[in-house]
């Protein structure tokens, strides 16, 4: 049986739903290690709301985080996105499947002989019934009230 409620799947779906938490890890990723200070300096908030930034991605197992002194050093921690990787790929095989199926298709009807295909230098309408004009509107503009 196929387990929906996954705890640890959602706080990292959740924890990357954020493109300030995106970007952090994305400095991470750049670096080995870094202080949270200087993972801070280009963001346009708050070394607090970093701070809760990284609370996210600590509980979403994304994020290490170690003290020295007064310099808490941040250290990338991509094992938990295996297991969301490994739950996307089974949606990518749905998808490739379902996409190689529409192109069969779309190869199949782009080479039957049913359609006949307009010219440049006949612009016909391939439809056998002829536009017809609309007809006139019943009346005119009604009256206007003046005061």
């Amino acid at each position: 049986m196929v387990k929906y409620m996954d705890a640890a799947l959602d706080r990292m779906f959740a924890a990357l739903a954020d493109p300030t938490r995106r970007a952090l890890l994305a400095q991470l990723e750049e670096r080995d290690s870094i202080s949270v200070s200087d993972l801070a300096r280009p963001f346009p908030v708050s070394l607090p709301a970093i701070m809760k930034h990284l609370d996210v991605l600590s509980d979403a197992g994304l994020v290490t985080r170690s003290k020295t002194g007064r310099t808490v050093i941040c250290r990338l921690n991509a094992g938990p996105m295996e297991r969301a990787m490994e739950w996307l790929q089974r949606y990518e095989r749905f998808w490739s499947t379902q996409l190689d199926r529409l192109a069969a298709f779309v190869e199949e009807e782009s080479c039957s002989p049913k359609l006949k295909l307009v010219h440049p230098e006949n612009p016909v309408s391939p439809s056998k019934d002829a536009s017809k004009p609309r007809p006139p509107k019943s009346t005119g503009p009604g009256r206007t009230r003046r005061r």
